[in-house]
């Protein structure tokens, strides 16, 4: 995916309207040579230290007057703090000797503290030593530790002053809490177009009148229109929301400002309301330029939701002034502010009303062509084999976002590398799409033969059901090798077609292929394992769905009692959909949770006859499964098709 590049086209250099671009902050002056200057000074006046110092023998004061009696001592010289002084050549005393018995020669010089004794002075002219008294104020010694310690603190303080200005000159700074932490990425560093974002072409339609607006705004304010002030992203996670809004940007060569919502939050009250101003302050000098909030709902969540104490007064205050800056913008400022969140349903009603962010554009997960043209974005870079084949690969990953399917991508080429391969092949993409459905492969875990065998049977039953029992989805792949952290095994059903919509028929047919599994198993061992956990809850699921959401029981009618839940592009609602969600008696009650037994067990005991009557395909297939540990392609399709053309022609004797 194109990166922001320096190196942009002159073409970006200039915003509409023929304004220059804001001039580029210069650069800091350096400070290397003041701080090499510093460092060489206090050098110098280190060396000068260690030179003038020399080590001396410490003696005894007694020691001092019976060395000058035996005539050892040279010169002296006598200060307040103590005694130095300097042994005559040839005179030096024995060497020291150590409690470990190794002697230590003594030093040429000597030093001993000062005390009150008249009779010095004149036993050291009865012998001849010359000697001198140093005065207080005789410096002259100590000036390079004046140097060292004054240059000492100009350079901390140098030091400390370049800390303080660099705080001061960050955003979110101790010294300036208030600032946005927006980033600015100017028209010549935004390098992603509508050529980069594939898989949305309805998001792309709805967003051209934005980039006409910001290319041409008196073409519009002709005609007294207003563009939308704000335009909110909605979809699931790795759809490329902001992706769209960096292409917005790029199509229209305006300035791009980026800031998460949870960039304007902080502990200290009245923060986050400061970032707003100074972000939309910095849009209008920036204008015309869009403005991109990364996850709204950070910061936008519905007012009083939360039952903390005091724990939302700050995100309040922000939030109001986000509407109140929004409100009081210019409609014809050129500035879009633009959002993006994948829970627009816990977002404040204030930010959604006409003149804030009134136009919604979902960005949905892409349909089988539109991640053909997502895969061909990805693979730009990629040394591709001329076998792949990115057809099948599109086919192979419903569901997948845009950024599943940039990590497909990226999988594949490392598996490529770690095989030592020269480009990227078919396999490797099977492989990936694997490691990205079922986990990573588990070479290491080993599983008994008796245990496997329940594993194979367990698959292919789900397989065998599946296809037996008229589904829509395509059996494309049946494993028994270990992936992720729990699963033994996996089927991998791919739908034939996209679909929107169910029907009651393909549902009951969907029921019956989770629990083949369950069923297989009983059927060749005579008792369950808890290999079909999973199973059982994705099938309870469903029936509850059928029951309480879908109106799909005659039981209970074609009514919904069921929790509200999110928009089915986000997933699943916090708690699954367990429960009720209205006002439900406990006798209806008790008929929803029979008739969600009723047709699990209904589905449980279709798919044990269906397997039951067709054991020898079960195990055949499971013997193929075994020996092979993979089954896919045409060795599936052809095992699958025989089991296929014999229950029919036992269901055509049995009529």
């Amino acid at each position: 995916m194109p990166s922001p590049s320096e190196n942009a086209p002159d073409s970006h250099s200039k915003k509409p309207g023929g304004e220059p671009p804001p001039e580029t902050p210069k650069p800091s002056r350096r400070r290397f040579p003041l701080l090499l200057i510093l460092g060489a000074m206090m050098a110098v006046a280190i060396a000068q230290v260690l030179i003038g110092y020399s080590p001396q023998d410490a003696i005894r004061y007694d020691e001092l007057k019976r060395f000058v009696r035996e005539g050892r001592v040279e010169w002296i010289q006598l200060t307040n703090d103590g005694i130095t002084g300097a042994y005559r050549s040839g005179q030096i005393p024995a060497p020291r000797v150590g409690r470990d018995g190794k002697a230590t020669p003594r030093p040429a010089t000597f030093a001993t503290g000062r005390v009150d004794d008249e009779s010095l002075v004149s036993l050291l002219e009865e012998h001849g030593v010359a000697f001198r008294r140093i005065p207080d104020s005789a410096l002259g010694d100590q000036w390079p530790w004046l140097v060292y310690i004054g240059l000492s603190i100009v350079l901390m303080v140098f030091l400390w002053g370049g800390v303080l200005r660099r705080m001061r000159g960050q955003a979110g700074g101790v010294l300036s809490f208030g600032k946005s932490k927006g980033k600015v990425f100017r028209e010549s560093e935004v390098s992603v177009d509508f050529d980069d974002v594939e898989g949305v072409p309805e998001a792309k339609e709805e967003l051209e009148e934005i980039i006409g607006f910001l290319d041409n705004p008196d073409k519009y304010r002709r005609l007294g229109a207003k563009i939308p002030k704000g335009v909110l992203l909605v979809g699931p996670p790795g759809t490329g929301k902001t992706l769209l809004a960096r292409a917005v940007a790029g199509e229209a060569k305006v300035p791009f400002i980026s800031i998460s919502g949870s960039e304007f939050v902080e502990m200290f009250v009245g923060v986050g309301a400061a970032r707003v101003r100074d972000l939309f302050d910095q849009a209008a000098k920036s204008a015309p330029c869009i403005v991109f909030i990364d996850e709204l709902d950070a910061l936008g969540r519905t007012r009083g939701a939360s039952l903390g104490p005091g724990g939302n007064e700050e995100r309040e205050q922000t939030l109001n002034q986000l509407l109140v800056e929004m409100d009081g913008f210019e409609p014809n400022r050129a500035v879009i502010i633009m959002a993006a969140t994948n829970r627009p349903e816990i977002l404040d009603p204030a930010l959604l009303r006409p003149g804030r962010f009134d136009r919604q554009v979902l960005v949905d997960r892409p349909d089988r062509a539109g991640r053909l043209g997502i895969l061909k974005v990805h693979v730009r870079g990629v040394r591709l084999s001329e076998r792949v084949d990115l057809v099948v690969i599109a086919a192979r990953t419903p569901g997948f976002a845009g950024a599943d399917l940039a990590n497909l991508v990226n999988e594949a080429a490392l598996l490529a590398a770690r095989r030592a391969l020269d480009e990227v092949g078919q396999d490797e993409f099977s492989d990936a799409i694997d490691r990205v459905v079922a986990g990573l492969e588990k070479k290491n875990r080993l599983i008994g033969d008796e245990e496997k065998r329940r594993v194979a049977c367990h698959e292919v039953g789900h397989a065998l059901v599946g296809f037996l029992s008229g589904g829509n989805d395509t059996i494309h792949k049946v494993s028994i090798v270990p992936r992720g952290m729990a699963a033994l095994g996996y089927t991998m059903q791919l739908p034939t077609e996209e679909r929107y919509l169910m029907t009651e028929s393909g549902i009951r047919a969907k029921l019956l292929g989770l629990l083949g599994g369950r069923a297989a198993e009983q059927v060749i061992f005579g008792e369950v394992s808890t290999g079909a956990q999973n199973d059982l809850q994705r099938a309870t699921e469903i029936a509850r769905s059928m029951v309480v959401d879908f109106g799909m029981s005659e039981a209970v009618g074609p009514i919904s009692v069921g929790r509200d839940r999110r928009p089915l592009f986000l997933g699943p609602s916090d708690g699954g959909g367990v429960g009720f969600g209205r006002e439900v008696g406990e006798r209806l009650a008790d008929t929803i949770d029979s008739e969600i037994r009723r047709i699990v067990d209904d589905a449980l005991a279709k798919a044990t006859a269906l397997l039951r009557a067709n054991r020898a395909s079960l195990e055949r297939i499971a013997q193929l499964l075994l020996d092979a540990e993979v089954l896919e392609g045409e060795p599936l399709a052809a095992a699958l098709a025989e089991a296929g053309e014999a229950h029919r022609a036992r269901m055509a004797a049995a009529e």
